[in-house]
């Protein structure tokens, strides 16, 4: 049994939501070049052009890519054979948090109360994912979700009369109803299976891998090459102006769901898919 202080956990936190917020993933940016590549419309390739311009910005000046620096996502990977020793574990994830929000100088965008609104002025608490996995390490990632792109994501529980074709549709529905909203170019995580709740969970997942490693199962790397295409043949374009490039990736990931379902989620995220690891 290998232990592990939870400060540590909160000084690789409060870096994450710093480098993360800072330093866009070379995947996505890569995404972003490659799309402009591929671009022969005037205003589509000047909106490509600023945001490579943003991004490179924000790398040589170490400031944030853009003013929504997002609710803190945590995802953590926890071995078995880890003992977490030295206080609590959620305190110390939503400590680094605050250290880093505070730190960063990063826009605090969570607020107390859904309803009844007001600021908890640190950005925490964290949306925190906990997963048992082997081994005596701890993998954290850090994705910082902005909500322009979250408010356009959705859910649906279909029956599994609705088939792939079913699944096909919503994909194209839930990008086409978002439109310039989400920022485009958009990266689109899908979960299939599950639960109401495992179905979105796999969604954000999918928006954590990066764009250049396909699903391993042919059939859903398939289908997510297939969906990519017919996304970016909509026509919505980079800031909703016209264009090739819709979406510059498209994940999915699935699991097993009960007979009478097939619940199928759509995370959208803006080019600004942000996520940062580290192993502990």
């Amino acid at each position: 049994m290998r232990e592990i202080e939870v400060s540590r956990l909160t000084e690789v936190i409060e870096r994450l939501c710093i480098e993360a917020n800072e330093h866009l993933p070379e995947d996505v940016k890569d995404a972003i070049k490659t799309c402009r590549a591929c671009e022969d419309g005037k205003i589509a390739k000047g909106v490509l052009d600023n945001i490579i311009e943003n991004y490179e910005i924000a790398d040589r000046e170490n400031v944030p890519i853009c003013q929504d620096t997002g609710m803190a996502c945590v995802f953590l990977e926890i071995g078995q054979d880890v003992h977490l020793v030295g206080g609590d574990l959620t305190d110390a994830v939503n400590e680094g948090v605050r250290r880093g929000y505070d730190k960063g100088y990063l826009r605090k965008s969570v607020v107390k109360d859904p309803v009844r609104r007001g600021n908890t002025g640190d950005n925490t608490p964290a949306m925190i994912y906990t997963e048992i996995v082997p081994g005596d390490q701890v993998k954290v990632t850090v994705g910082p979700k902005g909500f322009g792109s979250e408010n356009m994501s959705q859910i649906r529980m279909f029956k599994p009369s609705a088939g792939l074709q079913g699944i096909k549709d919503f994909i194209l529905e839930v990008v086409e109803t978002a439109g310039p909203n989400p920022c485009p170019p958009m990266v689109v995580g899908v979960g299939i299976g599950g639960t109401f709740d495992k179905c979105a969970l796999l969604a954000k997942k999918a928006l954590m891998r990066p764009l250049d490693i396909q699903n391993p199962d042919p059939f859903y790397a398939d289908l997510e090459k297939e969906m990519l295409e017919k996304i970016n043949r909509l026509g919505i374009g980079p800031q909703g102006f016209g264009g090739k490039t819709t979406a510059i990736g498209l994940n999915i990931e699935t699991m097993p769901t009960h007979i009478a379902g097939m619940p199928c989620a759509v995370n959208i995220n803006c080019h600004v898919t942000r996520h940062k690891s580290e192993v502990i």
